[in-house]
C-alpha cells in the first residue's frame, strides 16, 4: 500500500509521522520535493530518526525554503509533473510539503502526487486555535476531488470536543496519537511504532 502523507498546514509533523509508519511498517520513504533545507532536508532526518528506512532521493530538490513553485521560479526552473517518477515500490511512505494545496507550478498542485502514485491519504494534524477550520476545508478538497483518505494522525495532545466535531462533519476517525515529546530522537520513534504495531495486533 502506498500511503502520502500530508497536513493541515506546515510544520505539523509529516516528517516524524513518515518516520514512524516507515519504521512500523517497514517501507520505503520518498520525499518528491524538497523546498529548502537541502542540507538537512526531510529525507536526511528519516534517515536519522530512522536509519534502517530505504529511502528515494528526491525528485526536485529546491533552494529556496519557500512554496515548491516559487522556489523553482527563483531557481529558474520549471516542475513538471510528468517528470515526477514514483518509484517501483507496491508499498512506499510519500511524504508531501506543507499542505495539500501547495502549488507546483500555474498547473498542478502538490496533492496530485498522491493521484498519480494512486496512495492512500493520511491527514497530519494538530489542535491549536483555527485547526478545525483547516481540517475540514482539507478533508473538504479532498472528497471533492476523489481522494481515497486512510484517516487522521493526531500529533500531540488530544482534544475531544474537537476531534468530535471533526468527525461529525466529515465521518472520519482518528487512526493514531503519536504523543508530544521535548525530544524526537531514534527512542522516540522506535516506541510510538511499537506502539502503533501492538494497535494493530491488538
Amino acid at each position: 500500500m502506498k500511503y502520502f502523507i500530508t497536513a493541515i498546514d506546515t510544520n505539523i509533523g509529516k516528517t516524524v509521522v513518515s518516520a514512524i509508519l516507515a519504521k512500523a511498517y517497514n517501507y520505503p520513504y520518498w520525499k518528491p520535493i524538497q523546498s529548502g533545507d537541502l542540507d538537512s532536508s526531510d529525507t536526511m532526518k528519516i534517515l536519522n530518526l530512522a536509519p534502517d528506512t530505504e529511502c528515494y532521493d528526491e525528485s526536485y530538490r529546491l533552494e529556496f525554503p519557500l512554496s515548491p513553485h516559487e522556489s523553482a521560479r527563483l531557481s529558474k526552473i520549471q516542475i513538471c509533473l510528468n517528470e515526477i517518477i514514483v518509484p517501483a515500490e507496491e508499498n512506499l511512505i510519500i511524504e508531501g510539503a506543507g499542505g495539500i494545496m501547495v502549488p507546483l507550478n500555474d498547473n498542478n498542485l502538490l496533492i496530485d502526487i498522491a493521484k498519480k502514485a494512486n496512495a492512500e491519504i493520511i491527514l497530519v494534524i494538530k489542535h491549536y486555535l483555527g485547526s478545525i477550520n483547516h481540517t475540514l476545508l482539507s478533508i473538504d478538497y479532498l472528497q471533492r476531488n476523489f481522494y481515497t483518505i486512510k484517516g487522521l494522525i493526531v500529533v500531540g495532545n488530544r482534544l475531544e470536543s474537537t476531534e468530535r466535531a471533526i468527525k461529525e462533519h466529515t465521518g472520519l476517525d482518528i487512526l493514531y496519537n503519536f504523543e508530544h515529546s521535548d525530544v524526537i530522537d531514534q527512542n522516540y520513534i522506535v516506541r510510538q511504532a511499537n506502539k502503533l504495531i501492538n494497535d494493530i495486533k491488538g
